[in-house]
């Protein structure tokens, strides 16, 4: 007779540069409990980080079955590589080099725990579970405090020979443009992520004397959703920086498309909170300058998850896979 206890969990993880989010999931995909940190509150110390996620983790097991109920842990991360384990040199993160957050986990927890990109978790999570479901090429863009991207080809993530393949949002969109966290000029996450939105706004209140909502907000705080409220109410610098974004964002995804020609490219994150406000400018600049072979073939889509499930849900689905530790 087995008298194991089945393992009917795992855990997902989704460290953002602002928050990180975790919780537990069951076989179908349902997120049965869910507790966050504040990433930022350690600036200083990973150790201390993986301290803090790990204690309310443990908490969370304890509520909902216990240890022997998880199979494992699936995290995702900026700059996180699915070979190694590891994070390393991630811009948007507060800790240097490279941080062995597999191993510091497992040895913490005891739990069998993987690592992927953040951009590649919230992509397999919507191929899981929401708008790329049934696909087998689409490329995931993630807007939020950086731009990461998630590009699946013929059913399988593309992680390059060393686990970093997929870096779209520090291709290089304007030469010699702004200065990026990466140390080179001209990234697209300098312009179309939400820092880049703010950036844009304080440059176009700068170079213009036209009445703005967003004058009435000292510069250095100015945040997207300022931007967007004030899009909402006709303000035209509002709409304007809009434009400007949603049309180097969709340049860049008319050159996506001649990488993998993908069924579709799905934006996900904060930023798509503004809704047409960067959709239709997004689209219109895509189709306009995408190669005549790809016209019309590839959908541009919202993702269909809301912000942190995606990508906990995609992290998630990584423990699955996983063999118990080794004694």
């Amino acid at each position: 007779m087995n008298t194991t206890v089945e393992k009917s969990y795992v855990v997902g993880i989704d460290i953002g540069g602002t928050n990180t989010v975790f919780g537990i999931v069951d076989a179908r995909g349902d997120i049965i409990a869910l507790d966050s940190v504040k990433t930022q509150a350690y600036p200083t110390s990973a150790d201390d980080y993986a301290d803090a996620v790990c204690k309310g983790l443990s908490k969370l097991i304890d509520a909902n079955g216990g240890k022997n109920k998880i199979k494992g842990i699936g995290i995702g991360a900026p700059n996180g590589n699915y070979y190694n384990g590891t994070i390393e040199f991630a811009p948007n993160l507060p800790w240097r080099g490279v941080i062995p957050l597999v191993a510091m986990f497992e040895k913490r927890l005891g739990i069998p725990t993987a690592l992927t990109n953040d951009a590649n978790a919230a992509g397999i999570g919507e191929m899981t579970y929401g708008a790329a479901r049934g696909m087998k090429d689409f490329i995931m863009i993630t807007l939020g405090t950086g731009v990461g991207s998630g590009i699946v080809v013929n059913g399988q993530m593309v992680y390059g020979h060393d686990g970093f393949a997929g870096e779209l949002g520090h291709t290089i969109i304007r030469r010699d443009g702004r200065v990026c966290g990466c140390g080179r000029k001209g990234c697209l996450e300098t312009y179309c992520s939400a820092t880049g939105v703010a950036r844009t706004a304080r440059e176009f209140l700068t170079s213009s004397t036209e009445p703005s909502l967003l004058r009435d907000i000292p510069a250095e705080s100015i945040t997207s959703k300022d931007v967007y409220d004030a899009a909402v109410k006709g303000d035209k610098i509002a709409i304007d920086i809009f434009n400007f974004t949603g049309e180097i964002l969709g340049e860049a995804l008319a050159d996506f498309i001649a990488f993998s020609s993908p069924e579709a490219i799905i934006l996900f994150g904060g930023l798509t909170h503004s809704g047409d406000f960067i959709y239709k400018p997004v689209k219109k600049a895509m189709e306009e300058n995408v190669l005549p072979i790809y016209k019309g073939k590839t959908k541009l889509l919202f993702s269909e998850m809301k912000d942190s499930d995606a990508a906990v849900l995609g992290a998630s689905a990584l423990a699955w896979e996983l063999k118990p530790l080794k004694e």
